[in-house]
């Protein structure tokens, strides 16, 4: 179902096991690893890059910020990724998929919109300086 591509992104940091519920939002840096239930949004912070996995049984009553994003479960909210989201075939999203790139599986659902993230713009090359207008050099008048 996940190429190699899929996988090499998804870091795990922190986990939130099966027997685990999570009341409140959860905010992290590095990878996150869902197989439990979060009643609340979930953010990644920092400058670098970030990565959220939810696992089959793993739910989310709320929205999910991060660079990456692979679901196999639930999420009840807006899911922002500015990087990759894959969805498994067991993937339900409640609510809009912003992605910089997005890879779905036979199976999976969405309940809103797909939106398209703005993608930085490209560097644009400078322009050549203009060549320099010759110089003439006199010497001063001997007399």
């Amino acid at each position: 179902m996940f190429n190699r591509d899929s996988r090499a992104q998804i870091r795990i940091d922190m986990l939130i096991p099966a027997s685990a519920r999570v009341h409140g939002d959860v905010e992290f840096s590095g990878g996150l690893h869902i197989e439990g239930h979060v009643f609340g949004g979930v953010c990644a912070y920092g400058e670098g890059e970030s990565s959220v996995s939810v696992g089959d049984g793993g739910i989310i009553e709320g929205g999910v910020v991060a660079t990456h994003v692979q679901l196999l479960g639930v999420v009840r909210g807006d899911v922002v990724a500015t990087g990759r989201v894959v969805l498994g075939p067991k993937a339900c999203v409640v609510g809009n998929v912003q992605y910089g790139s997005i890879e779905s599986s036979a199976g999976a659902e969405i309940a809103g919109r797909l939106i398209r993230a703005p993608q930085p713009p490209a560097a644009v090359p400078a322009a050549p300086a203009a060549p320099a207008a010759p110089v003439t050099v006199q010497s001063p008048a001997k007399g």
